[in-house]
């Protein structure tokens, strides 16, 4: 397996990769739509801001690679929040985000502080991106907006800091958590194994 680790500027890209890495595959780290070739899932992380990872993306052709990638993709905190259509964190112009899914992140409500920072639980669905991994696990977190998904559906999993927020999505090509599973311990180290997992069961059903 060959998972690209995607590059716009911001993100634990090393700690990723060596997390895809301890599960037998091999990661890539890809700072133009040419380092996606011959790569069975992607994998797009992100620390900062949406306007800035959206820039980043745009001047290196990566933006319109990642809204025509049809192999699996995983979001990883800001990198799930460019899933959706838009970001309440950006002005008015820079709010676009990749429209892959639809709905809004907006600032997390009632947080008794911002930015939320530590570790918390995650209630979730069955989803093989938890294979192994029972709901109430924690995971580290550090974020002060979440999406708003449209979809009812797309969300496999939530958490609670003030009040509930969606920490973890998933719908066809595209799963995504608002928490860093590469700083989670070894539950994080299991989820980024059963991504590339997920990734190993579509090259083989292709």
């Amino acid at each position: 397996m060959r998972i690209a680790v995607i590059d716009h500027g911001a993100g634990n890209l090393v700690s990723i990769a060596r997390g895809v890495e301890r599960s037998g595959a091999t990661a890539v780290i890809a700072e133009q739509p040419a380092d996606l070739r011959r790569c069975d899932g992607t994998i797009l992380p992100g620390v900062g801001t949406t306007a800035a990872a959206m820039r980043r993306l745009a001047g290196t052709g990566l933006e319109t690679a990642l809204r025509t990638w049809e192999r699996p993709l995983l979001g990883i905190c800001v990198g799930l929040q460019l899933f959706f259509d838009s970001s309440e964190e950006a002005s008015d112009e820079d709010r676009a985000c990749l429209g892959l899914l639809p709905g809004v992140v907006r600032r997390l409500e009632a947080a008794p502080l911002l930015p939320h920072i530590g570790w918390n639980d995650v209630t979730t669905v069955e989803h093989p991106l938890f294979t192994g991994i029972p709901s109430g696990t924690p995971f580290y977190f550090v974020h002060s907006f979440a999406p708003a998904p449209e979809e009812p559906a797309t969300v496999i999993g939530t958490t609670t800091y003030g009040t509930e927020f969606v920490s973890a999505v998933a719908s066809g090509w595209y799963t995504g958590v608002q928490f860093h599973p590469e700083r989670s311990g070894h539950a994080g180290l299991q989820l980024l194994g059963n991504f590339v997992a997920m990734c190993a069961d579509r090259a083989h059903a292709a």
